[in-house]
């Protein structure tokens, strides 16, 4: 048996474990783009700790400001937009991905929260002890998702009783409302959660299935996206139990095909994932369009420092960096390097404004997002260097690690380079 567990508004319900005057009202937290990763101002930003947590990697609390401070940007508008909402909330039509100022309209009455990371990942981390404490294999599906098989630990007719204690313990521990699905495989517990919410806990037995999914809609299954959701009204596909009525079209397809009707037939879905290996690690960040050039050399510096920290917290050597470049006009451009050194923060600041300047190719544009992203990890085992290099490698990377080392105890901010700061940005061509 599977079960599946899903904290209800999560973040809401983060804030309310602290503020009790937040219960029982129309609530949500809003996010804007992280952009105060450029400020020059003095602020102490840490990376999380738990590699499990599929939100932001760079912890900010942003929790102590008003509204104002936050949501209204200096030209009185209104910025963000809703990540997480209250069922109370919802009610007035507020939902995910609305904007903060539609998300008002609808419910003046809306108390807006900006967003507090560090407190996220922490109860995230908790509930994960917990859980470990308590099942014998847990998966940590995203921050506030988790999946646990208890086979040969639990007897059938046991197994909801056990969601039952377990929803206890998380309330009396963690004060954080969380709603359980259990079927006898992974990805049906998690859709049959969505039925159990809020609050609330449901099962469904075998012998019970086909007709509790026949007319559920495509949408509904994790991982059909509207792009797919397309693709299958072509072949006359509408529900669930349309897709178990052609198994045959299906196969047809290979893998994709036989992964999805083996998910919602059930079938071969017993494994969880306890370690998800990171086959690329990347930050970016999206701000109304910029022209100055040197100011957008310095956003690369500072996103290549944020991303080295993760990259050497991580223990990873990546040979691969690339630079996404997003204009106003939608035009894009990308590229990238390999390289065969081990990594340190001094070469990669250096290569990473290399690529920007060779891939800034239009330049009367505005640019709107940035983004980096380094791959191919290997070992120094691995790969051959440059003997000429090795030393010199060798003494960069001792520097990194010490920095390293400094900015995990103060913040990443603890140092920065002079190519950070606005007044003494390096204007090299």
């Amino acid at each position: 048996m599977f079960i599946h567990l899903d904290l209800d508004c999560f973040f809401v319900s983060a804030h309310r474990t602290i503020d009790e005057s937040l219960k029982n009202i129309p609530v949500a937290v809003g996010g804007r783009s992280n952009l105060n990763i450029f400020s020059t101002q003095k602020e102490v930003r840490r990376v999380s700790e738990n590699s499990g947590a599929f939100v932001s990697t760079i912890l900010t609390n942003e929790g102590q400001k008003s509204f104002q401070d936050y949501f209204v940007d200096e030209n009185g508008k209104i910025r963000g937009i809703i990540t997480t909402s209250s069922y109370e909330a919802r009610g007035f039509g507020v939902k995910t991905a609305m904007s903060v100022n539609e998300a008002l309209k609808l419910c003046p009455n809306l108390k807006m929260i900006p967003p507090n990371y560090p407190l996220y990942h922490e109860l995230s981390q908790k509930l994960f002890k917990i859980l470990e404490y308590e099942i014998p294999l847990v998966e940590q599906y995203s921050i506030d998702e988790f999946f646990g098989d208890v086979r040969g630990y639990l007897k059938e007719d046991e197994v909801v009783d056990f969601a039952y204690y377990l929803k206890k313990k998380i309330y009396e521990e963690l004060k954080l409302p969380i709603s359980i699905g259990i079927a006898s495989s992974k990805y049906l517990a998690k859709l049959i959660t969505e039925y159990a919410k809020p609050d609330g806990i449901k099962y469904i037995k075998d012998e019970h299935m086909d007709s509790f999914i026949k007319n559920i809609p495509i949408g509904e299954f994790p991982g059909i996206g509207k792009g797919y959701q397309e693709r299958l009204k072509g072949y006359g596909i509408k529900t669930l139990g349309d897709i178990k009525a052609k198994k045959n079209l299906f196969y047809s397809w290979k893998k994709p095909g036989i992964e999805l009707y083996n998910r919602i037939c059930g079938i071969n879905d017993t494994k969880l994932q306890q370690h998800r290996d990171k086959k690329s690690i990347g930050i970016g960040r999206s701000f109304d369009a910029i022209y100055d050039r040197q100011e957008l050399i310095r956003r690369v510096i500072i996103l290549s420092r944020y991303l080295c920290f993760i990259v050497k917290k991580s223990n990873v050597n990546p040979l691969t960096y690339a630079i996404y470049i997003k204009y106003e006009s939608k035009i894009k451009t990308k590229d990238h390097i390999n390289v065969n050194r081990i990594f340190n923060e001094s070469d990669f600041k250096t290569k990473m404004r290399e690529l920007f300047l060779k891939n800034d190719t239009h330049k009367s544009h505005g640019v709107i997002q940035l983004n980096l992203t380094v791959s191919n990890f290997s070992d120094e085992k691995s790969f051959t260097y440059n003997i000429f290099e090795y030393e010199e490698d060798i003494k960069k990377r001792e520097l990194s690690n010490k920095i390293q080392q400094l900015r995990s105890k103060y913040g990443i901010d603890i140092i920065k380079t002079a190519s950070e700061l606005k007044e003494n940005l390096l204007r090299k061509e």
